[in-house]
């Protein structure tokens, strides 16, 4: 289950040590590549107060948009699970894509062809040098995990995902698991 090198595919668990981190506390980040140049990757649970249609008005759709990270949030970005419907699409791993044809994913949208589930948005994407990763993995900020999920990782409830990964580590992550995201709160 928990690698200790990270590969392209892999999840990036934040670990609760990292409390106070305003973009990555609680975060659970699929890697879409990592090599020696360096990573980069989209966090999966933290969506945003916006809808595709909000940012896209021409796209009749609700589909919600996460934040990826905090590099480019000014650029939108998606992973998916339809390659066979977007051209130019980048396998990550274990049927799960990276970009593609925007237009493409617009005339889809439009002729409702895909939902939710097939897809998912974010502005901004995370992205670290290779030292920089290795020395965030040294500190134990992170747990590198397998994603188990495959494709249908697009589907995982965003709001229940980081706390269903400390009580499958278990042992003491078990504790963190109903702690406050904010310690202040206790």
């Amino acid at each position: 289950m928990v690698t200790i090198k990270p590969k392209k595919g892999d999840l990036l668990i934040a670990e609760p040590a990292i409390i106070g981190d305003v973009s990555f506390n609680r975060s659970i980040v699929l890697l879409a590549d990592h090599s020696e140049e360096g990573s980069i990757g989209f966090i999966l649970n933290k969506p945003l107060d916006y809808t595709i249609n909000e940012l896209i008005p021409e796209l009749e759709a609700t589909f919600k948009v996460y934040n990826g990270g905090p590099v480019e949030q000014d650029n939108l970005y998606f992973i998916h699970k339809i390659p066979h419907l977007i051209p130019n699409s980048i396998e990550i791993s274990l049927g799960i894509y990276w970009g593609g044809d925007f237009n493409r994913v617009a005339e889809l949208i439009k002729t409702n062809t895909i939902n939710e589930n097939d897809i998912r948005f974010f502005l901004g994407y995370s992205g670290w040098d290779i030292n920089q990763l290795d020395s965030e993995l040294k500190s134990n900020s992170w747990v590198v995990s397998e994603n188990v999920y495959k494709k249908n990782i697009i589907e995982k409830d965003y709001e229940t995902f980081w706390k269903e990964k400390m009580l499958e580590f278990g042992g003491e992550y078990s504790i963190w698991s109903n702690a406050p995201e904010d310690p202040s709160y206790n």
